[in-house]
């Protein structure tokens, strides 16, 4: 499925929770970490059980994912506070602060406790980002998702509107990701009233060859759902690519459209516009 925005909700407010399916975005994560005083996680824990729990609640054709606590102890007990709701949608679990070993301590809570989920791994920290690749590798992890406010606080770093203090963070997470084969979400643009800022830093994302972005509110989803959309031009020059291909047949390795010359990296580019194009 589609993740071009993945969009999160105070675990301790369940009328938000509710409605974020509603908002358009592809994934939604009901957050248990950062939006949520360590004074009333015990409130979100129970708040968010309720909302899987509920027959009523039912979202087609949207994600559902929790966002646990980065410690493994405390992100068990999260999961057991959910797990004690039985049944419950949820369809994936978002890992904070990853890095191999909580990664792998969270596919071994999850199996401890029957869930059968996807993992997206959040990839925040120094120790993350050095990690990213075996991360992407362990079999339940099914995204990496960059966050750079965490990763900055991490380095010491100064953030800035450029962000070339995380640049080479941003890239190797989703080089990372595509050797891997999972997908890569981009982080998340923390002023809400730069809807242009948000435009252009989506963009870039999409340049860079994330799938999506993270989202903290749902003015938001709009925005980066179209600046993930294939331009029309593009699709129009890959429907010519891949028609092309089909009426030259499989054994010719190289073919011109359009006075350019097409070869397996441009088929591969134009096959990403299309399907990108029919999400």
């Amino acid at each position: 499925m589609a993740r071009r925005t993945v969009l999160f909700s105070p675990g301790d407010r369940p009328e938000l929770c509710r409605k974020a399916p509603a908002t358009g975005a592809d994934t939604t994560v009901f957050d248990l970490e950062d939006a949520v005083a360590p004074a009333r996680t015990a409130e979100a824990r129970a708040a968010v059980g309720d909302v899987l729990a509920d027959p009523a609640f039912d979202p087609e054709g949207v994600e559902v994912a929790v966002r646990v606590a980065a410690d493994p102890d405390a992100a068990a007990a999260d999961l057991d506070a959910l797990v004690d709701r039985s049944p419950i949608r949820l369809d994936a679990v978002m890992l904070p602060k990853a890095r191999v070993g909580t990664a792998n301590a969270l596919t071994d809570t999850l199996a401890a406790r029957g869930l059968s989920v996807s993992v997206l791994a959040l990839i925040e920290t120094a120790t993350g980002v050095l990690d990213a690749r075996e991360v992407a590798a362990v079999e339940e992890v099914d995204a990496l998702c960059f966050g750079a406010e965490d990763l900055a606080a991490d380095l010491g770093a100064t953030r800035t509107d450029e962000g070339m203090e995380v640049l080479y963070a941003r890239e190797h997470v989703v080089v990372a990701a595509r050797a891997a084969g999972v997908d890569a979400v981009d982080t998340v643009h923390t002023d809400l009233e730069d809807t242009a800022g948000l435009r252009s830093e989506a963009e870039f994302a999409a340049t860079l060859g994330y799938d999506g972005k993270m989202v903290v509110h749902p003015s938001q989803v709009p925005v980066v759902t179209a600046a993930f959309a294939p331009d029309p031009d593009q699709v129009a020059w890959a429907k010519r690519v891949l028609s092309a291909r089909e009426a030259v047949g499989e054994d010719r390795g190289v073919f011109e459209v359009d006075g350019e010359m097409i070869d397996a990296p441009l088929l591969t580019r134009a096959e990403r516009i299309l399907d990108r194009a029919d999400e």
